[in-house]
C-alpha cells in the first residue's frame, strides 16, 4: 500500500483547527477545515476561507500527487477549480 499524501496528513492532523494554506498559485489564506477524511488513500475535506464566504473542498488528486481545491461560491451552483495546495502550516507558524 502507498503513503498517504503528506499534505493531506498534515490538513488532517490540524484540523479542526485553523490551517494555513499556501497555493501552488501562492495564494496563502487561513482555512477551517471540517469533514477531514481518508478512505484508504483517498482524501476528502470541506472547509471555509476566513476571509470568504463560499464552501471549499478538498480531495486528491487522481495519482494521489496533490491535494486539489474546488470552490462554490454561495450564488454558484458548481464547483470551480482554485488551484492545488503547495504548502501547509498551523495557523501561527
Amino acid at each position: 500500500m502507498a503513503d498517504l499524501n503528506p499534505i493531506a496528513k498534515r490538513i488532517h492532523q490540524i484540523s479542526p483547527e485553523p490551517v494555513e494554506l499556501t497555493l501552488n498559485d501562492g495564494t496563502t489564506a487561513v482555512f477551517r477545515i471540517t469533514g477531514a477524511e481518508f478512505f484508504q488513500q483517498e482524501f476528502q475535506a470541506e472547509g471555509v476561507r476566513e476571509d470568504d464566504d463560499a464552501d471549499y473542498r478538498f480531495v486528491s488528486s487522481a495519482d494521489n500527487e496533490s491535494i486539489l481545491v474546488g470552490r462554490k461560491g454561495v450564488d454558484e451552483s458548481e464547483w470551480t477549480m482554485v488551484g492545488t495546495v503547495a504548502k501547509v502550516n498551523r495557523r501561527g507558524s
